[in-house]
This record gives structure tokens, sequence and C-alpha cells, in this order.
């Protein structure tokens, strides 16, 4: 990865980790190598260690360069989806028998993973509050080799302290994978705070733009990078190279659009806590959030994912959510433009009965990088 450390500088990496120039053309932008085979020199003479695109393909190469560069992490892997991500890594730490810690509040599909996937060959979990590092290590067995982590977290917004984390999971010799899908790179450096493994969802911040699914695994450990990517290659779930260049796309102009999503949520956030009909505002960046002086000291900024509560209910929380007109209703987060969701009966669903059971009267908002007047206005138009 010769271009890894043009700068340090986010920005400057962002544009040009693993963006070499073509060496045929010289054109700026990485090709689209949309082939599934490639030429050998003889019996096993590959340019360049490409025979097959399952195992490599030179545009996810330039991704997965790129995500390393920006999450300052040894190997980067890019994935057909945040879930392949996820179950690559599972299957690659996990064996019949070990334990994990999850948290509280998460992703419901990561939950149904976990739930009704890796449970049925023999993986055991359960459920801490990880912004409690006490909760943590009380969860903790002698079989645990993983503790699960989002901050901040879907869809109640909670923030874990990661370094505080890595202690307690290296003092358990369990490792720590923090999914840093709501922070992106740009907000949020994991590895830099003691994390192992770093989980994406690419189709979210990194692509930005609701036209791509993926996911990503980044390591600090080379080792460890080594046997995601001979599972990586083994199970198939890789990223095709049009999603790969989507992504890429998407990751130049990460920082601005980072900017902008913080600076409309923090606006909308403070909207709401002044709303009549509102009960609770939960965005990690008012200073009454309970992780707010965490998120302070480990995030750039706070984000662009803002949920709150409504009087009335769960019928309210679904009416506010269908009168929205800017905001369009919809799962999935991250884009330009904004959306808005009822996680009890949408990307949460899977969760209903568990632990991690989502409030009935929350609705979630990603605030995309629109005028914010417009927002503000469509959301006071939705509670009316």
């Amino acid at each position: 990865m010769s271009d890894r450390h043009i700068s340090q500088h986010f920005e400057t990496v962002a544009i040009h980790a693993g963006n070499t120039a073509d060496p045929l053309t010289g054109a700026v932008v990485p090709p689209i190598y949309q082939v599934s085979t490639y030429k050998q020199d003889g019996v096993g003479g590959l340019r360049g260690g490409y025979e097959y695109s399952r195992s490599a393909n030179p545009t996810r190469t330039a991704l997965e360069e790129n995500l390393a560069a920006l999450e300052s992490g040894s190997r980067g892997l890019a994935f057909a989806s945040g879930l392949a991500a996820e179950d690559c890594l599972l299957r690659t730490l996990l064996s019949p028998g070990d334990h994990v810690v999850i948290p509280n509040d998460a992703y419901g599909g990561t939950f149904r993973l976990f739930a009704k996937v890796v449970s049925r060959w023999g993986v055991e979990w359960s459920v801490a509050d990880t912004s409690d590092p006490a909760a943590v290590r009380a969860a903790i067995t002698p079989k645990t080799k993983a503790v699960w982590v989002e901050t901040p977290s879907n869809p109640l917004l909670g923030i874990t302290d990661i370094a505080a984390l890595s202690h307690v999971a290296r003092e358990a010799g369990a490792k720590l994978v923090v999914d840093n899908t709501f922070a992106s790179p740009y907000l949020q450096q994991p590895l830099a705070l003691g994390a192992d493994v770093v989980v994406h969802s690419l189709t979210k911040y990194m692509g930005g733009h609701s036209d791509v699914v993926g996911g990503a695994l980044v390591v600090a450990d080379q080792a460890l990078g080594e046997e995601l990517a001979y599972h990586q290659n083994a199970m198939g779930a890789v990223a095709g190279p049009m999603d790969a260049w989507l992504v890429l796309r998407g990751i130049k102009t990460l920082a601005v659009r980072m900017d902008r999503h913080s600076e409309n949520a923090g606006k909308v956030a403070e909207m709401l806590t002044r709303h009549a009909r509102v009960t609770r505002v939960l965005y990690p960046g008012l200073p009454e959030h309970p992780g707010h002086e965490t998120a302070a000291k480990q995030m750039r900024s706070f984000g662009g994912m803002v949920s709150f509560q409504v009087e009335g209910g769960e019928e309210a929380a679904v009416e506010v959510c269908n009168r929205a007109k800017v905001f369009t209703l919809g799962e999935s987060l991250g884009g330009v433009e904004s959306l808005i969701e009822h996680p009890g009966r949408m990307t949460h669903a899977s969760v209903a009965g568990s632990l991690l059971e989502v409030p009935a009267d929350l609705v979630r908002l990603s605030v995309g990088i629109e005028n914010i007047d417009d927002l503000l206005e469509d959301l006071k138009q939705a509670l009316a």
C-alpha cells in the first residue's frame, strides 16, 4: 500500500489512499475491473497476484487499501454487505461452545445473526449495557472470545467508552469488535482507541448516496487480517467491482458530508428538545445525553443520527413518520437525503420480545445534507 501514508490528514487520505492513477492511461479514478478471471503467464504465473475475482479484484483491492488507511489498520476487507462482513468475522473468531457479549442496543440484523444463525452452531451470547464497563466485565465468561460494541448505537444512540472496554476485553483474552457505521472513520477511530476489529456497513455513510450495498472489516493485527482474508475467499461474499467503485467514489466526500450531517443533526436535536410533543431526544451532541462526555472525548463530532420519542405512543410515532415529506420514509441511513423510520416496526422488528426491544414510541432520523430550514419545517409539520 505505497500510498497509504501520503498524508496524516483524513481528507487527503480519503481521496488518495488506494486511488493510484491508472498506469496505462493516467486516469485518476481506478478502473472498474468488471472481470471474473485473469490470463496467467504460464501455470501459476499471476500478474499482480490476480487469478479469480472472488479471491481478489483490482477495484476491490483499491477500496480495501483505502479502508485500511482510513481506519489506520493493517488490513481492510470489503464484503457484499455489512452482515456478510459480520458473518465472516464471527466464523473466523468463534468455534462451537464459544461465547460473545453483545450490546443491549444494536442493529436488528446483527441481533438476528446472533440469535437465529450463529447460535445454531453452538455459539452462546449474552447481553450487557456496553456503556457500563462493570456490566460487560460481569457478562464475560471463561468462554468469551469477543465483546461486540456499537457506538453510537442503533437506534438509541448509546455511547460506549472504547478505550475502557478495550482493557476489559484484553483482560479476558477476548477481541473487542466495534461497529463504526454510525460514526464513520472520519468521526471516530476505534483501532486507535484499542479495538481489535472495526465493522462497517459501507451501504451507509461510506457510500453515502443510497446506491450501493456493502460491508467492511478493518483490523489492527496483520495475522488476524490474513485469517479473515482466507475466510473471505473461502466463503465468497465479496464486494463486486462496481460496488467497490461506488464506495470509493462516496468516500472521497465523506469528510465534507459528515461535517454537514453533524451540523444539521445538532440543529434538529436542539429543535426537538423544545417541541411540546417530543418527550425525549436521543443525540450524543446534547449536553444532557449520558454519553456526551465520552462521545466528545472519542469522536470528532456527534454524527447525523437522531432518535426521539413522542407523546401518544406507537400510533403517534407511526403517524409522524407517515406525515414527513422532505424526510423520506425508509430503512437504512447515511445517505445525502434525510430518512425517517419507526424502528419497532421496521429496522428493529427482529428484536421484539428480547432484551434489545426498542420503545414503541421511538422515531429514528437519518439527517441528510439538505437545507436545514427545510428539514426543521418538515419535522414541525409532521409533529403538528
